[in-house]
């Protein structure tokens, strides 16, 4: 057997459910055997999954924002799992002040976290809400107030976002600002008419071999998902524990919200992605 497959991992709540084996014994144990884990922000799965094989930070298996794909041709999409959306998605917001239309909105304060949502919120722009032009984007540290003192918007992601949406009448209160909270997975669901994707398994060509397979990694994988959502409250013990939330909040995010099927209709959600991410040169040309 040769060495353990190096994992970049994502420490927020939505993947939970997919990590359980690799988390929780007694899969954990067997796993470990051909799977090294370390944890890190979504974008930077992607980084690390870019450089050499050999580098000492390298990893040859990750959740990956689906923009990688595009922009990594070594990479190889694992198929079963997702973490995606069909409806609304609640930790994917663009806020805007009410007294502000988004046709009117010249710059956006970005959590960069996910190069994925920065791609689909360039999209949403520049095909429906201010065809052929949009805002100028500028990386900023995931804090609302801080974002909007420093653009007309602010795009965040993952557990921040989710906090944002539990503080969102307390803010007001204390502030008097009326904003806008615009749950990117439904707009781009309601304008695109398909599944909002946002991250996939995606491996190393060169990592793997004749034991260490796309349809290997996949049975991992999967099973680690089905054990994660047959957890679910296990799950919601230890989030709700972990972040400011309810266990109800947590609960419903990751059995309404989340959708961790790489099924039929996420995999046209994803190639139309694809396709309007190089239309609006978002992205390189990327075929799935």
């Amino acid at each position: 057997m040769g060495h353990p497959l190096r994992v970049a991992a994502i420490r927020f709540l939505n993947p939970a459910p997919l990590m359980w084996d690799f988390e929780h014994m007694p899969r954990s144990a067997e796993l470990a055997t051909r799977y090294s884990l370390d944890w890190m922000m979504p974008s930077e799965c992607a980084e690390r999954l870019a450089l050499p094989a050999d580098a000492p930070r390298a990893a040859d298996l990750g959740l990956v924002p689906i923009a990688a794909l595009a922009t990594n041709r070594a990479l190889k999409l694992v198929p079963g799992c997702a973490i995606a959306s069909r409806h609304r998605v609640r930790s994917l917001l663009l806020v805007r002040r009410a007294n502000q239309p988004l046709q009117a909105v010249r710059s956006v304060a970005a959590d960069t976290s996910s190069r994925a949502t920065l791609a689909y919120t360039q999209i949403l722009f520049r095909e429906w809400w201010q065809p052929g032009a949009g805002p100028e984007f500028r990386q900023h540290a995931p804090n609302l107030d801080g974002m909007l003192e420093a653009a007309d918007a602010a795009l965040l992601i993952g557990d921040p976002a989710l906090l944002a949406l539990e503080e969102q009448q307390s803010r007001r209160l204390s502030t008097g600002e009326e904003l806008i909270y615009h749950d990117l997975a439904a707009e781009w669901i309601a304008l695109a008419g398909v599944p909002w994707i946002s991250a996939v398994w995606a491996v190393r060509e060169t990592a793997l071999t004749d034991d260490v397979t796309l349809q290997s990694i996949a049975t991992d994988t999967c099973a680690s998902r089905d054990h994660g959502l047959a957890n679910v409250e296990s799950l919601v013990a230890e989030w709700s524990a972990r972040l400011p939330l309810s266990a109800e909040t947590v609960r419903a995010y990751l059995t309404e919200n989340i959708y961790y099927s790489l099924d039929e209709d996420c995999l046209r959600g994803m190639r139309e992605f694809y396709r309007l991410a190089a239309l609006h040169d978002v992205l390189p040309t990327y075929t799935l």
